[in-house]
């Protein structure tokens, strides 16, 4: 199966608070069709002390909904759907679909 988005892809924020921002994927989870983004949707956490942690107040990437993401495409610096199609081996492959590029 390939994903639309994948970790390390640039994705632009379409609605919320963090709106218009651009950020890394970090990590995707498939089975909630959510994405962890660097610098968006942080929220406060407060943490006890145990271990080799200190106690206070950290901050947190909370997982955003995948229909909320739109991957900006590396080659045209757009914001663009993302197309799958099969390549001469008969692989699966994601595409740009406003400028055709392929994603790696």
């Amino acid at each position: 199966m390939v994903q639309r988005i994948k970790k390390g892809d640039k994705v632009l924020v379409l609605s919320g608070k963090d709106k218009g921002k651009i950020g890394a994927v970090e990590k995707v989870l498939p089975v909630l069709a959510r994405a962890r983004v660097a610098g968006v949707n942080i929220s406060k956490r407060h943490s006890r002390r145990g271990g080799r942690r200190s106690a206070g107040i950290i901050d947190i990437n909370q997982p955003l909904s995948l229909s909320r993401l739109k991957l900006v495409c590396p080659h045209c610096s757009k914001a663009t759907r993302v197309g799958i199609r099969l390549n001469a081996k008969k692989e699966k492959e994601r595409y740009c679909k406003r400028c055709q590029a392929l994603l790696t």
